[in-house]
């Protein structure tokens, strides 16, 4: 796979306009919270919730935009677009890419 996971110029550009200790937090903060929107779109499309994964979809593409993951941006705006899916193996790329995402940032942020 030749894409970065993290695209780097954003990463820094974010790092420049908000400060580098500020986005460790903002990554921080992230890493506490997309476990739990991950689960919230398992648990959505398992329920037929639509609104409910349709807005978790949302905020984990934000929040990938945001620090330049940008496949991982890709991947939640697919699913946000899509609606409701019956397979689980998009959920289960969104959630290897978060993975790889993840392991990237805490590298950027010194640990």
């Amino acid at each position: 796979m030749s894409e970065p996971t993290i695209d780097e110029p954003t990463f820094t550009a974010l790092q420049e306009a908000a400060g580098a200790e500020f986005v460790t937090e903002l990554v921080g903060t992230f890493l506490e919270e997309a476990p739990a929107m991950l689960a919230e779109l398992r648990n959505a499309q398992a329920a037929g919730a639509a609104d409910t994964f349709r807005r978790a979809a949302h905020s984990l593409k934000s929040n990938g935009n945001t620090f330049g993951a940008t496949r991982l941006g890709a991947l939640a705006r697919e699913l946000e677009l899509g609606g409701l899916i019956a397979d689980s193996g998009p959920l289960d790329e969104l959630e290897a890419e978060y993975q790889r995402v993840a392991a990237a940032l805490k590298e950027l942020c010194g640990g």
